[in-house]
């Protein structure tokens, strides 16, 4: 015998619960990667595509990656690119100075992820070390208008 689905305003709750939880992050988010008005409407429209499945939403194994990859790809698509998680995570947490947990709940994922994913991107952006020393460079001439004449004096 299949479970009776929950009541309305159990749902409701819970919506509203996974808004408070997850809309501030969210629209930080936005606000880092589009202008502020179109980070706005994103972020509703992501509230009004959750609110309508909802009941579907609940089903999954974890609604909040299902809600963040609707809301990354969203933004994607309005920013015209395309970061990689590993990006994501970095603007998450060094930017927004949001900790490892709280990416981990908003995300969907597990912090052992989103430490590894930071981790990821911090080794792509360190410089790369250099392979041999460097060169030493002569000192260039100093221009033309910087050298002074002397007369040499006669006799």
């Amino acid at each position: 015998m299949k479970p009776a689905p929950p009541a309305p305003s159990l749902l409701a709750t819970a919506f509203y619960a996974f808004y408070d939880l997850h809309r501030p992050a969210y629209q930080a988010y936005a606000a880092a990667r589009l202008p502020q008005e179109e980070a706005r409407l994103s972020v509703t429209q992501l509230f009004d595509l959750i609110a309508s499945n909802w009941t579907r939403i609940m089903t999954e194994q974890r609604p909040s990656a299902w809600a963040w990859n609707e809301h990354t790809r969203a933004i994607a698509r309005r920013a015209g690119h395309t970061p990689s998680p590993a990006e994501d995570t970095a603007l998450l947490h060094d930017d927004l100075r949001l900790s490892i947990d709280r990416i981990a709940t908003i995300t969907g994922s597990d912090p052992a992820r989103v430490t590894a994913l930071l981790a990821a991107a911090r080794r792509t952006r360190q410089p790369a070390a250099p392979t041999s020393p460097p060169h030493p460079q002569p000192h260039p001439a100093p221009p033309t208008s910087a050298r002074t004449w002397t007369p040499r004096s006669r006799g």
